[in-house]
């Protein structure tokens, strides 16, 4: 891995990090024309992944993501503001 995706992908975290406890809606790309869009709250950053705890019907779980997932577009998130105003989360 370069040092320039080492530094994008801190990037990403830092970035990330203000986000904690936050309302999010992503958009996952999980292959073979299959798609996955959630609402969750981000939960907990980690050194190379981050968690989404999604509440659904009756249950909630936790999603894990990593960091290059979204330098690649796999995933794509959406973070609400105070307001729940849509604000598209990009790599700065």
């Amino acid at each position: 891995m370069s040092l320039a995706n080492k530094t994008t992908l801190a990037t990403i975290k830092h970035d990330l990090e203000g986000y904690l406890g936050k309302k999010i809606s992503l958009r996952a790309n999980r292959g073979r024309k299959k798609t996955m869009e959630r609402t969750g709250v981000l939960e907990q950053i980690y050194p190379s992944h981050f968690l989404v705890l999604v509440s659904e019907e009756n249950y909630q779980r936790r999603l894990s993501f990593s960091y290059a997932d979204i330098l690649t577009e796999t995933v794509e998130l959406t973070v609400y503001s105070n307001d729940d105003k849509k604000i598209p989360f990009s790599v700065s």
